[in-house]
């Protein structure tokens, strides 16, 4: 790997086109290094836990509306496929991605990634599959697309922060997105370029869409970014280029919308033949929550019979990261974190809400713990107002390290009616790669039949699955096989109209 400073540049003083970060991100994605055997399983790990959660939220209304819409865009060939219905529907490829990429968003309940930002580099996987299956495409190309997405995204995310400035994080999703698809296609360093400058100038957002009343928006913000950047490629092939340069122009994004001229980033980028392993950097999701509530829900299991009798709890505190306390803890001064009548996506992000159910039932279910009657239970309101949270810079500097002492959770402490404390603390969560039991091929599998039972018919699973086991060696036909079909009365009732 290889560090590349990264900052604004005046008009009139020049700025190669080869130093540009949008192309070193292209050279990366056009780059022809095999990917590597264990990148190989790792990738189809995810592709089992996308179709897992999107198995799960197929019937829910924004997965309904997104699959309305893209159904208005049918193809008779030519097309890619929806979670859900057969191979015999097919809508345009950048459709496709908005639809799935939205079924794999809803129940934020997919892999995630860390560092000076955050990111579910999982978002990657509908719009380089949908274009796989649009253009007829094999297992080797698919696989390549997806490793050059994770390795761009990861890279993004380990070198830009965006939140700080209340930028979204699909600012850096449309340009690995681009960048895989690009790979994907076999495309020039020069149209992959265009594409990623493209993707990032139509994909950049405000970070309003995760604070306050979260709405459905924030399932549909990735899939928004995959379908731009599916539209972006199809341009650059086209033959039209983008406003350029476009991270370090003197308009542009480093110097209007992050830190400014002054600041310089570094982003770390693999040189030339050098594998593309970021997605092993990556980790998927035991809960239906916030990442880092993850290891804090772990917490709360194993603290639950230490503490006994719940109802003689006086306060929780929760020492955690900058991250963590701003976002999802109290830290946020968002009212919503603590209202009992909020929605799914606020509550997501409400680690007092989250520590309190998790605390009260012993583990955590994607539906059940988010159900409206389990939100306004008198107990659990009670508890849930006790819990605060507070920045600890120990914490925070574990967020951001590297190696081993990286941790995401925090340390709780549970003062009791009579005085007592009980305290604990947990870095990281169980499923992570250095947690106490690290998610493999047979747990990604164990999520994928446990989220679609009742859903998806067994011998459909054991077809999927199959499938995803000869991941590098499909044909086209094949790769129109990752997908999975339910019978009809589990897509739920027909969205309302609209324009489409």
């Amino acid at each position: 790997m290889k560090l590349h400073d990264v900052r604004t540049y005046k008009s009139a003083e020049p700025l190669a086109r080869e130093d540009q970060l949008a192309w070193k991100l292209a050279a990366v994605a056009t780059d022809p290094v095999a990917v590597e055997p264990d990148v190989v399983e790792m990738i189809g790990n995810r592709i089992i836990d996308n179709a897992a959660v999107a198995a799960a939220s197929i019937g829910r209304r924004p997965i309904r509306s997104a699959r309305a819409q893209a159904l208005g865009h049918r193809k008779t060939s030519g097309g890619a496929l929806l979670f859900g219905l057969d191979g015999a529907v097919q809508v345009s490829p950048e459709w496709a991605a908005w639809a799935n990429g939205v079924a794999v968003r809803e129940l934020d309940f997919h892999d995630t990634f860390l560092a000076a930002d955050y990111s579910h580099p999982g978002d990657n996987i509908p719009p380089i599959l949908a274009v796989a299956q649009a253009r007829g495409l094999d297992g080797v190309a698919l696989v390549r697309g997806l490793a050059a997405g994770y390795e761009i995204q990861v890279d993004l995310v380990k070198g830009i922060c965006l939140h700080e400035h209340k930028i979204d994080h699909i600012a850096h999703l449309g340009p690995s997105a681009a960048g895989g698809i690009g790979a994907l296609l076999g495309l020039s360093t020069e149209i992959t370029y265009q594409a990623i400058q493209q993707a990032l100038h139509t994909t950049t957002t405000t970070r309003q869409s995760r604070k306050g009343e979260i709405s459905t928006w924030k399932a549909y913000a990735p899939a928004f970014a995959g379908k731009l950047a599916i539209e972006a490629v199809d341009r650059a092939m086209r033959g039209e280029g983008a406003p350029s340069p476009a991270y370090e122009g003197e308009d542009g994004f480093i110097a209007w919308l992050l830190s400014g001229p002054a600041h310089v980033y570094q982003v770390p980028l693999p040189v030339a033949g050098e594998p593309k392993r970021a997605i092993l950097d990556t980790y998927t999701k035991e809960y239906s929550a916030e990442y880092q509530s993850q290891a804090l829900i772990d917490l709360a299991k194993r603290m639950r019979p230490k503490i006994g009798d719940l109802s003689q709890i006086a306060s929780i505190l929760i020492k955690t990261s900058h991250h963590t306390h701003y976002v999802i803890g109290t830290g946020a001064e968002d009212p919503q974190k603590m209202d009992p009548k909020a929605s799914r996506e606020t509550l997501d992000h409400s680690i007092m809400y989250i520590f309190a159910v998790a605390l009260q039932d012993g583990g955590w279910h994607h539906e059940k713990s988010y159900a409206p009657e389990r939100a306004q239970r008198s107990d659990t309101v009670e508890l849930w107002h006790k819990i605060t949270t507070e920045e600890d810079p120990a914490w925070t500097a574990r967020y951001h390290a590297k190696g081993p002492q990286k941790a995401f959770g925090g340390k709780v402490i549970v003062k009791l009616q009579n005085g007592q404390s009980v305290i604990d603390e947990l870095g990281v969560a169980d499923a992570h790669p250095a947690g106490a039991r690290p998610f493999a091929r047979p747990n990604y599998i164990e999520k994928f039949r446990t989220l679609a039972d009742g859903i998806v018919a067994a011998a459909e699973q054991d077809r999927f699955l199959a499938v995803v086991e000869q991941l590098p060696m499909l044909d086209a036909a094949g790769v129109a096989g990752l997908n999975f079909t339910v019978d009809a009365e589990r897509l739920g009732p027909d969205a309302p109209p609209g324009i489409f």
